[in-house]
């Protein structure tokens, strides 16, 4: 099944050149399915090639998931651009609201 991820995130490319099926939040709006919805922090410095793979092991299940990443605010990335931190992780603030099926 598919893991519906931002629609710009580099790690889309990567896993539909794998034939990994992606689904964008673009197209996962005219779905009538209520995904898996998961948090992810990643703590670890290579931040796009751990997506990737987490992101590939996550494609393997039956289930439609929702994946949310998740940074700490007292950290800062050295290894990835700022405006990737901005564009595709969130704060615990930011998310404190929400409602998640699993942390990893």
């Amino acid at each position: 099944m598919p893991i519906k991820i931002q629609d710009d995130l580099p790690a889309k490319t990567i896993l539909e050149d794998e034939h990994v099926f992606v689904m964008t939040e673009t197209r996962a709006l005219s779905q009538d399915i209520r995904p898996l919805k998961v948090v992810i922090l990643n703590l670890m410095p290579t931040k796009i090639e751990t997506e990737t793979q987490i992101l590939r092991r996550l494609s393997n299940t039956p289930l439609q998931i929702e994946v949310s990443l998740l940074q700490t605010t007292s950290h800062v990335a050295k290894n990835v651009s700022e405006e990737h931190m901005l564009a595709f992780y969130q704060s615990f603030d930011q998310i404190r609201q929400e409602n998640y099926d699993g942390m990893g």
